[in-house]
């Protein structure tokens, strides 16, 4: 069994045919082909089923990827310590981050690693917080920026709290509490509301305010883009809740501070195995120690970093 065999069965796995994961390790499709046909007889069994519309991975070709995914890591991993031990940081850096995060100039600080580590393949992926916590701990991200409540708990993983910050209104600009100043959650608690999907994190943060303050409110519309919230909010179809540090990014939209409203921390999160030398040089630039306990980071209203 060999690694190209393995990249080329995870390449058909990702991308869905043989075409195309062909065209992903730049290679003939004919040589790919020859190639798992070869590791299917030496493992006795076929690894996915073939039609004329979709390829997709047999009982036993879910069976063999988690493995070949593990070996293939492993090996990467293996190459990228070897470098690091001559002075020389490379490998892969996988980032899971929320679309609103603030604390971290994520842009900025990924082009000054890449200017430092050209050797780095970097990836980034947008996620929810509970997802991004869960694909850490399980080794698909090296690290992940998150937005969550206070009480939230990040398991199996390393952690900072960056900055904690208080969410705002959003709202369109002819909304009647534009120009108010403050407003609160029993006024707002009035308005259908625009917001993530229930049960995640983001949603969290708002849902556990008015529940504390003994208010129901009226989510009229669930959304998984910064954008489509926006485009929403400006409509005037509802209004918003969202951090304060992230709120004024969104162009043509009014804010408008909450007296008793809802806040959320921003987290770092790593895995507590040790880094690869790719993410622990990356946690570095972000002055954080990747053997360091949980602890507290930046207060409310801290600077972003980066």
């Amino acid at each position: 069994m060999e690694l190209q065999q393995l990249r080329y069965v995870v390449a058909v796995a990702d991308t869905g045919g043989f075409t195309r994961a062909a065209e992903r390790c730049h290679v003939v499709q004919s040589a790919l082909s020859h190639q798992i046909g070869k590791l299917e007889r030496e493992l006795g069994a076929r690894l996915f089923d073939r039609t004329s519309r979709r390829v997709r991975p047999t009982r036993a070709g879910e069976a063999f990827l988690p493995a070949a995914r593990a070996t293939l890591a492993a090996a990467e991993r293996a190459r990228a310590e070897v470098a690091a031990a001559t002075g020389e940081v490379r490998g892969r850096l996988a980032i899971g981050s929320i679309p609103t995060v603030a604390a971290v100039n994520l842009p900025a600080a990924l082009k000054e690693f890449h200017d430092t580590y050209p050797q780095v393949r970097i990836s980034l992926a947008v996620g929810a917080s509970e997802n991004l916590v869960r694909a850490v701990a399980e080794g698909t991200y090296d690290l992940a920026l998150l937005g969550v409540p206070a009480g939230f708990r990040a398991e199996k993983v390393r952690e900072r709290v960056l900055v904690r910050d208080r969410h705002l209104a959003v709202l369109p600009p002819d909304h009647p509490l534009v120009g108010t100043g403050e407003t609160d959650l029993a006024r707002l608690a009035e308005e259908t509301f625009v917001d993530f999907a229930a049960g995640t994190a983001a949603r969290a943060q708002s849902e556990e305010a008015f529940a504390a303050a003994g208010l129901r409110r009226t989510v009229g519309f669930e959304v998984s883009s910064m954008d489509f919230m926006a485009d929403l909010v400006r409509a005037g179809l509802g209004v918003a809740l969202l951090p304060s540090t992230f709120a004024p990014r969104l162009p043509g939209l009014a804010t408008v501070r909450i007296a008793d409203g809802p806040s959320r921390e921003e987290r770092l999160v790593w895995p507590r195995t040790r880094p690869s030398p790719a993410a622990a040089a990356f946690l570095h630039s972000l002055g954080v120690t990747p053997d360091e306990e949980e602890g507290e980071g930046e207060e409310d209203g801290a600077a972003p970093a980066g």
